[in-house]
């Protein structure tokens, strides 16, 4: 072999090299890895230019290192472009702490979409495609609590009890932080996302900016700001609590809904119920410069060991995960292999009334890509 043709092996080597998305996978706890391995075992069969890591975190970590977030594993985690996150309810929850308030994930992306073959309790749960944006860094979980007696220097009285943190007695208290910079950042990547996803085109806002004027409704004068500068995409907004009945009444109504912090945690499980189980709650975090993305079903310690979590989220989070990478193509095949093994309802696990294992139907999803 010539000299030049070294040199062309060697860039070929190099340019492959540099293509290649690396992936940081942490399994998670109790049932996740069973939703995991045979999702990752798929995402490898389709020889895409990935490479897989996998940080050593929580008891493992503790068990090698004696502690569950190693410095190794962050720096995996930052050479990585992005990370897979299985669900965790252990000391594993130094890295996710890690990848949003670290890695300033500010984005909670949680989309909720019908198809047919889904067990939906609703009556007519068709043309149900709306997307939560939960601002995931701010609000309650700023997580600066403690006992009342330590704002005893505040002489300001409450609005509606009209005296002094003092005098209401023995108690804790929790601070809920909204600032400007979350606040415009969290909505401007919701308008934008209602641009790309291209249907109602449709930004909705949720508070309770009634009763907390100066936070919640400090996110709401924010979210009119922005809108103003948006003015192409349709904008909405509504009290938390009469969004919570509508989203039920008439989920079709709406597009991508935005809100402060604990609403979006909550009502987006919620949403998970419109179609009839969390094993369909996929869940993407983003920054700036960097994405986590993780199934929002949690750990599922009850039927651990059993294979039979729905594997839907993992397989749906995965696809976020790629169309962030930049596979959309791979991603749209992806969900419609995954619409077809519902639309067949043969494989479907038993939280969707059928009985299959979680790894049976990861296969049927497989066979149909």
């Amino acid at each position: 072999m010539s000299a030049i043709d070294d040199r062309q092996v060697r860039e070929l080597v190099d340019l492959t090299a540099a293509s290649l998305k690396q992936i940081a996978v942490i399994e998670g706890d109790d049932a996740a890895p069973e939703a995991m391995r045979p999702v990752i075992d798929l995402l490898q069969a389709q020889n895409l230019p990935i490479s897989l890591v996998y940080p050593v975190v929580g008891q493992p970590a503790i068990d090698a290192t004696g502690t569950p977030f190693p410095s190794e594993a962050r720096n995996s985690i930052d050479s990585s472009a992005a990370t897979l996150f299985g669900a965790t309810s252990g000391p594993s929850g130094a890295a996710l702490m890690y990848l949003r308030w670290g890695k300033n994930t500010y984005a909670n992306v949680r989309p909720c979409r019908y198809f047919p073959g889904i067990a939906s309790p609703l009556g007519n749960p068709a043309g149900i495609d709306f997307t939560i944006v939960r601002e995931n860094l701010e609000d309650l979980y700023v997580a600066v609590e403690g006992d009342l007696s330590e704002l005893d220097f505040l002489d300001k009285p409450g609005r509606t009890t009209r005296k002094p943190i003092r005098e209401l007695g023995e108690g804790r208290y929790a601070i809920k932080a909204i600032t400007r910079q979350g606040t415009e950042r969290v909505v401007q990547f919701a308008f934008e996302l209602a641009r790309k996803r291209s249907k109602q085109n449709k930004v909705t806002c949720v508070v309770k900016h009634n009763m907390l004027r100066e936070s919640d409704g400090f996110f709401l004068e924010v979210a009119k700001e922005v809108a103003e500068a948006n003015s192409d995409v349709e904008f909405d907004h509504f009290i938390v609590d009469d969004f919570a009945c509508r989203m039920i009444r008439e989920p079709q109504r709406f597009d991508v809904i935005v809100m402060p912090n604990l609403y979006g945690d909550v009502l987006s499980d919620a949403a998970g119920g419109l179609l009839g189980s969390l094993g369909l709650a996929a869940s993407g975090c983003y920054g700036d410069d960097y994405a986590y993305f993780e199934p929002a079903h949690g750990t599922a310690p009850d039927i651990a060991g059993k294979n039979i979590i729905n594997p839907t989220a993992t397989l749906m989070t995965v696809g976020m995960m790629m169309e962030y990478l930049g596979f959309t193509e791979f991603a749209t095949r992806l969900d419609h292999a995954i619409e077809a093994v519902y639309a067949e309802g043969k494989t479907l696990t038993p939280d969707q009334g059928g009985s299959a294992s979680t790894s049976d139907m990861v296969m049927a999803v497989a066979h149909v890509l």
